[in-house]
């Protein structure tokens, strides 16, 4: 996720305020200790403009 987000040039407060959620739901996002709902993955692979499955693995997640 950072690498998207940084790829983006946005801060994680930017990203927050795009897909709607606190600056803390990013930085658990991004520390993996967070695990999105799918509508909350959509969003996102929507801002990024790529698929979930390219923003989120199964091993990722484990």
């Amino acid at each position: 996720m950072r690498e998207f987000r940084e790829g983006r040039g946005l801060s994680q407060s930017a990203l927050a305020e795009l897909a709607g959620v606190t600056r803390q739901t990013v930085i658990s996002l991004e520390k993996g200790s967070y695990v999105p709902s799918l509508l909350f993955a959509m969003n996102l692979a929507e801002i990024f403009g790529v698929t979930v499955e390219d923003l989120f693995s199964k091993e990722e997640a484990s």
